[in-house]
């Protein structure tokens, strides 16, 4: 075996200003090709493709030597950079070839089981099954190199703004609130268990109690929920606090980042400051807290047009309490036919809706509802949308929730399929004003919108309790694009007030104790005001580098079913672990029975 070949260039990154010079590259061989008395060798590195000429100038075991290269064999070569003949204008490199002098073989390589080039259409999980493989694709590894350039970013900016990272625990105390906990079974003290985090919620408090002032951190984080393109078991952000601050100065801190960020990842300027919109109001206009608001397709209240209506769809929804909403599809009412619309009605039921109404407007006013409605009533309510001729209004009926996920998800759904979803255009705003709390039907009791140590506004002190359904919290979101790609709040820092906050949503002095001791009793001791904010790295990284899922900007990703593929993981563990840590498997113990 030769001796490996000390590397003097990347693959993808030689050019015409490197003709005449002897070169050694070391990669894969995407493809060999032999004509006889020439072979063209395509070579691949992270940085992309570069061609290898071996002609019948050099020495019959050389040339022999290359006649053995196969797809994916690893390989070193020397050689001088000379200008191509037939230029490639589809490679960053095709304007130059390396005649090859020397090689080196540094492993052979099976066929492998997939295509290892860009544009191979293959199931998602023989992909992760062979994750090495599908890694060596260049859109992957441009995934990887994108993803670092915005963590080393972060780490810069953060590090320039006087924050210090710091590392927290991985196994934590299990506190049942949110989403479940991923449990790690203790072997010194058997019967306890270990949490993996879901954010470092309490210990990035505690580095506010401890002094810390201003604390970063790129920090896994783990929840057992259901999966989905943005949703994984394990994730990352890019997770902050700070000390003495408002909203203002969180929100100033991370337009900053943003700016930096674009401007040296993507070369873009953005115009800060962002954007602000209410609650209340992304709610009402978007039937979303998280808006994209590179389109129209405003949200429209019709409870006043239909009131009195014959139509009894309305008139209950109306009796209920409910309300009847709407969004005008501008060009929508030749494209869509009653077959799209039909399909658009069956998608609208998953998010509670009953039915969906419409009402075209061409050279007549027509409608699914016009036994109910006359013209001039169809074309009063097209009015409230300045619908004009070619237009489409969409209608739903129902409580407040169904109406808002109806049509929020419509808005998009439908902007998607007309082109609207511009990927050059980057829409920032700030979403504020949360509803501290949230009714829980299935719990019976007002839960925590963001988390229990969120602080109210101050203006709603005096009604915390008496009217929590009114209560605003000290909460911000940062949205990009209809996607939210960080959330934080100013937190309690007030003993007092946390206990007030615990009592409305139910939590007993026994279980504060069980569940936030730690972080309580710290808080007797002198805690600053402060506040944060946390980024979905995977989901910012998705976004900026326009991929459609998380898998894909995460180098080892779970499939659907939460399973490595490569590792097959999760597995069965040994009967000689399970003794160790004091475990019997239920469900083994009911099949013995």
């Amino acid at each position: 075996m030769s001796s490996l070949f000390k590397r003097t260039h990347m693959c993808g990154t030689l050019t015409a200003d490197n003709i005449g010079e002897e070169v050694v590259i070391n990669g894969w061989v995407a493809k060999r090709r032999n004509l006889g008395g020439i072979i063209f060798c395509d070579m691949r590195d992270k940085t992309g493709i570069v061609q290898v000429v071996f002609n019948d100038d050099i020495p019959q075991e050389l040339f022999d030597r290359a006649d053995s290269l196969r797809s994916e064999f690893t390989a070193g070569i020397k050689g001088t950079v000379k200008r191509r003949q037939d230029e490639n204008r589809d490679l960053p490199t095709g304007e130059i070839e390396i005649f090859a002098s020397d090689l080196v073989i540094y492993s052979e390589a099976e066929t492998p089981p997939i295509y290892i080039k860009d544009d191979d259409v293959v199931d998602d999980n023989l992909r992760l099954k062979y994750r090495y493989l599908d890694l060596r694709k260049k859109t992957m590894q441009d995934s990887l190199t994108f993803r670092h350039r915005i963590a080393k970013t972060a780490r810069d900016y953060f590090d320039e703004q006087g924050f210090t990272e710091v590392e927290t625990p991985m196994m934590i105390k299990p506190t049942p609130e949110g989403a479940r906990d991923y449990l790690v079974p203790s072997r010194i003290s058997q019967g306890n268990f270990y949490a993996l985090p879901q954010s470092p919620q309490m210990y990035k408090q505690l580095l506010m109690v401890g002094g810390t002032d201003r604390y970063m951190q790129i920090v896994k984080c783990f929840r057992d929920e259901d999966l989905r393109a943005d949703r994984q078991p394990e994730f990352t952000q890019i997770d902050m606090e700070l000390s003495f601050v408002d909203e203002e100065d969180v929100m100033s801190i991370n337009e900053g980042f943003m700016k930096k960020l674009f401007k040296e990842v993507m070369d873009i300027d953005l115009q800060t400051p962002f954007r602000r919109i209410p609650y209340d109001e992304a709610m009402e206009r978007y039937g979303s807290d998280k808006p994209d608001t590179r389109f129209g397709f405003e949200l429209k209240k019709l409870n006043d047009k239909v009131s009195g209506c014959d139509f009894r769809v309305f008139t209950e929804a109306l009796a209920a309490g409910g309300d009847v909403r709407g969004i005008c599809i501008e060009g929508g009412a030749e494209q869509y036919t009653r077959k799209k619309i039909d399909k658009l009605t069956e998608l609208s039921r998953s998010y509670g809706a009953k039915g969906l109404v419409w009402i075209k407007f061409a050279d007549e006013v027509s409608s699914s509802v016009n036994k109910f409605f006359s013209p001039e009533q169809l074309q009063e309510i097209g009015d409230v949308f300045g619908a004009g001729r070619g237009d489409l209004v969409l209608i739903v009926s129902g409580s407040a929730k169904v109406t808002f996920d109806t049509l929020g998800f419509l808005r998009r759904h439908i902007a998607g399929e007309m082109g609207l979803l511009d990927s050059s255009r980057y829409d920032f705003l700030w979403v504020t004003d949360f509803p501290l709390y949230e009714y829980s039907e299935e719990e019976g009791r007002y839960t925590a919108m963001h988390h229990p140590f969120t602080s109210p506004q101050d203006d709603c002190l005096d009604i915390l309790e008496s009217d929590p359904a009114n209560v605003k919290a000290r909460a911000y979101d940062i949205v990009l694009n209809g996607v939210e790609i960080g959330g934080g709040s100013i937190r309690i820092h007030d003993r007092a007030l946390q206990q007030r906050m615990f009592k409305v949503l139910g939590i007993s002095d026994q279980q504060v104790e069980e569940r936030f001791g730690f972080l309580v009793e710290a808080f007797k001791y002198g805690a600053p005001p402060h506040g944060g904010l946390a980024y979905g790295l995977d989901r910012l990284v998705m976004l900026l580098s326009g991929r459609d899922s998380i898998r894909d900007v995460m180098a080892f990703p779970k499939n659907q079913a939460a399973q490595c593929m490569v590792s097959g993981a999760p597995s069965p563990a040994g009967e000689g672990q399970l003794d160790e840590l004091g475990l019997e498997l239920k469900k083994k113990r009911k099949i013995e029975e």
